[in-house]
């Protein structure tokens, strides 16, 4: 498998490369990159066969999405690639309407994004995050209305529960709308909270998962090591003096680790010692090892990486050039199994269990027809 392995994302035509270029550091400041180095991430991408390129309407203050559109008209290959950018955290403070998942700033998110994109469509349209508040027919009707009028061709979700998107999928199908096709959520060996109920429902209604953060914030690289749980505070973050985020990679996962507290864990280091471990053997890098993993996992049609220089990006890249053994492949299972909760564990009861001690297999599992 390479970056040019294309298949569609969930049960739609829409065509995606197994990696996906996330574009959150484009234009950033502190920890991201600048345009010089953001374009040339953006050509190493390109000629690894690559088509999918994710941004945001809150990357950089809107510079990542600029920027990005900048990059796709001076390469003239908009007709060939998937532009995706989201909507729902707050573009400015001081205003209710400016974030969440409401027609009004859906429709206004949309109208900006195409603004900054230079663009008359956006492939795939994310709502970002869940705001706890907005109504799922509301958040439908929106949707649909912008796939009719052509500002957008497909949807999904990201950060969102799955009975919403279930139910917002189900009542798209039961009336005829445009239905969602993806989700996108952080899904990594150090984070497989997705395969409790997101994955199994994406599955289901035909949505495609697309990992964020699968080297869970640079732990996955074998970069930081056990001294970091001395470091580390009662709930695991690593602040510096001031508590506030540092120019170091200490300060930035203090400041912007998506897994708040849970990073530097003992748990969380017996998986890398089982990472580097597999990698060893493989004889490739514990970051290829790991994309490796969740590229190949059930359900996931592409995977979001980033790079902060070209080369990073070909290095992202030759994770598809190999194949781990199934027994590499339950060693890393075995070390980062999530742990028994409930009501999950009655999900997956033998099925014989259930029908007298009788085998049972379903038709979707393979079974004769």
């Amino acid at each position: 498998m390479n970056n040019t392995t294309y298949r569609t994302l969930g049960r739609s035509g829409l065509v995606v490369s197994p990696l996906a270029l996330g574009t959150m550091t484009f234009g950033a400041g502190r920890w991201g990159s600048d345009e010089a180095v953001s374009r040339a991430v953006f050509r190493s991408y390109l000629e690894t066969g690559g088509n999918v390129l994710d941004t945001a309407d809150v990357y950089s203050g809107g510079r990542s999405e600029e920027m990005l559109g900048r990059f796709v008209r001076e390469a003239d290959v908009r007709d060939r690639v998937v532009i995706a950018t989201k909507s729902g955290f707050p573009r400015r403070e001081g205003t209710p309407m400016a974030g969440g998942n409401g027609a009004k700033n859906i429709r206004l998110g949309i109208e900006g994004s195409l603004r900054r994109l230079g663009t008359d469509h956006i492939d795939l349209y994310w709502v970002h995050v869940w705001d706890r508040t907005t109504p799922v027919e509301e958040v439908l009707q929106t949707l649909a209305a912008a796939v009719h009028r052509g500002e957008i061709l497909h949807y999904g979700f990201s950060n969102t529960p799955s009975w919403y998107v279930a139910r917002l999928a189900t009542l798209a199908e039961a009336h005829g709308l445009p239905r969602p096709i993806g989700l996108q959520y952080s899904y990594s060996l150090v984070d497989r909270g997705a395969e409790l109920d997101v994955a199994p429902m994406g599955r289901e209604l035909g949505l495609g998962l697309v990992p964020w953060s699968p080297l869970a914030a640079g732990l996955l690289t074998g970069k930081y090591g056990r001294e970091m749980l001395l470091k580390a505070g009662p709930a695991g973050a690593v602040p510096n003096r001031a508590g506030e985020e540092a120019a170091s990679d200490e300060g930035r996962l203090a400041g912007d680790n998506p897994f708040g507290g849970m990073l530097f864990t003992e748990r969380n280091f017996g998986i890398v010692d089982a990472l580097r471990a597999v990698a060893a053997e493989a004889g490739r890098p514990m970051a290829q090892v790991a994309l490796n993993w969740v590229a190949g996992r059930p359900g996931v049609s592409t995977v979001l990486v980033g790079a902060s220089r070209p080369e990073q990006m070909r290095e992202n890249a030759a994770s598809l050039g190999f194949e781990l053994s199934a027994d590499q492949r339950t060693r890393l299972e075995a070390a980062s199994a999530l742990p028994v909760l409930s009501p999950y564990f009655i999900f997956d009861l033998p099925r014989a269990s259930l029908f007298g001690g009788c085998a049972v297999e379903p038709w979707r599992e393979g079974a004769p027809a």
